[in-house]
């Protein structure tokens, strides 16, 4: 027995359209709000220079590496002031979307 697709509503200016959702948007990966102190990075991309060590003290802003994404070097700064707990990244390393590369300590 084939399973019937189902209609969602949506409103656009106060109009009613009726669509079909596909398997991609139905299959995606839910966003979820990062921890404080996670850098995750939003792009796909390789990890060019790493400037902090394990067990470091950061400052909020102060540069932790470098990403190229793009053909684009991305300053990655500290959300937040902490000691340095995680760094699951290394230079060289390739990485996708939403990897979790630092984890800071408040």
């Amino acid at each position: 027995m084939e399973k019937k697709e189902e209609l969602v509503d949506f409103v656009v200016t106060a109009r009613i359209y009726k669509t079909l959702l596909t398997t991609k948007y139905k299959n995606r990966q839910i966003w979820r709000k990062p921890q404080t102190g996670e850098v995750v990075s939003t792009l796909p991309g390789t990890v060019v220079s790493l400037e902090v060590k394990e067990n470091e003290r950061v400052e909020e802003g102060q540069l932790l590496l470098i990403h190229e994404a793009m053909k684009m070097y991305n300053r990655i700064v500290a959300p937040v002031s902490g000691v340095i707990r995680e760094i699951n990244v290394k230079e060289g390393d390739k990485i996708g979307k939403n990897h979790l590369m630092i984890k800071i300590e408040v």
